[in-house]
């Protein structure tokens, strides 16, 4: 998300410094980079934003691979969601922007698919992106590109206000020792899970995610397989990508468990059996930043100078593009005196009322398995 909106800024002509602990803890490093708005069963802002989104990613994409001479990996394969009955098929959430599929379209669309998945919808319009092996890289080939400064190693442990309460700068401890003070009136915070612990008023909390994959045969799964509980996500060479976990009861635990990485193997068995016989490759985790309603927290902060973009929980792959557009085109209006803000920014506001009982964190169409 900071690489997204740091590459939009430096493409309007902004001078932009990225202040980064440590790179490897970016969800971007971590997620498994669906395009799902449809198959994640998202509704209301939710879905209009993802929506919004999935629609200005090839040209995103575009933008990034011409500034990078990078790809980024994308694919509009299509996202298969099975389902054990038809009307649990017809009563998904965005049911209307998919295909309907019996058996045999499931089959004929997934080889291999588990027995006791009897229906199906196909969102031929969502898809996928490589985040980890390229387009992280992309990205930040693309910021140095365009003069964006990196400080790597840098933890910022204030904002700091000045009269009125405006944004004057922020403390922060370099990777050589030492605090330091950066004078800045403008600032994006998009720390993902840790956002809360710069700005304790904000509602975000960690959800840990573990995931694995699998070696397969190259062109062995041609869709995306969104099952209840656990996806399937083939790259173009084989490599199969399985997520993912849901443990908000973790914090900032680090590591994987055995319960984990069984309820993972116990998914894949599920979905695609054939596929629990592919050789290991990796296994890692992450967090993703939770919100108490599920949706991210996008626009301006509690401090006058500090804007969101955080709390995007389980879809921050999808909505960089729109997130980078909107929060670009908030910033310029702001300093322009405008008064204009994105329509798409007022259902994300920090300060909206949230649910007593926090969400809970599956996707909004989640379903038992069989």
């Amino acid at each position: 998300m900071g690489l997204a909106i740091a590459h939009q800024l430096a493409r309007l002509g902004r001078a932009v410094t990225v202040l980064s602990r440590r790179r490897s803890e970016a969800a971007g490093f971590v997620a498994a980079g669906m395009l799902a708005p449809h198959a994640e069963g998202l509704s209301g802002p939710m879905l209009a934003l993802g929506q919004a989104s999935l629609e200005r990613i090839p040209a995103w994409v575009a933008r990034i691979e011409a500034d990078s001479g990078l790809p980024c990996g994308l694919r509009p394969c299509g996202i298969v969601v099975p389902f054990s009955s038809a009307a649990e098929r017809d009563a998904y959430p965005t049911a209307a922007w998919g295909v309907p599929l019996d058996r045999t379209g499931l089959e004929r669309e997934l080889p291999g698919l588990g027995t006791p998945w009897r229906h199906g919808l196909l969102f031929a319009q969502d898809g996928q992106i490589d985040n980890r092996r390229r387009l992280m890289r992309a990205l930040e080939r693309a910021c140095v590109a365009l003069g964006v400064r990196f400080e790597e190693g840098s933890q910022v442990l204030e904002l700091l206000t000045g009269d009125g309460g405006r944004l004057r700068g922020v403390r922060l401890r370099r990777a050589e020792g030492g605090e330091h003070t950066i004078a800045a009136t403008t600032a994006v915070l998009a720390c993902g899970a840790w956002s809360g612990q710069l700005l304790p008023s904000l509602p975000v909390r960690p959800v840990k995610g573990q995931m694995l994959s699998l070696q397969g045969p190259r062109a062995s799964l041609k869709r995306v397989l969104f099952g209840p509980g656990t996806y399937l996500v083939p790259r173009e060479d084989g490599l199969l990508v399985v997520g993912a976990t849901s443990e908000p009861e973790a914090s900032f635990d680090d590591g994987l468990t055995p319960e984990g990485q069984k309820q993972l193997q116990q998914g894949l068995v599920a979905l695609l059996p054939e596929a629990a016989l592919w050789p290991p490759m990796e296994r890692w985790w992450g967090f993703r930043p939770g919100t108490p309603d599920g949706a991210p927290l996008l626009g301006p902060g509690p401090i006058e100078g500090v804007w969101l973009a955080t709390g995007h929980y389980r879809n921050g792959v999808l909505l960089a593009a729109i997130t980078a557009e909107l929060i670009a085109e908030a910033i310029t209006a702001a300093e322009q005196r405008s008064g204009a803000s994105p329509e798409l920014l007022a259902p994300f506001r920090w300060d909206r009322p949230q649910p007593a009982t926090p969400a809970a964190h599956t996707p909004p169409g989640a379903r038992a398995s069989p």
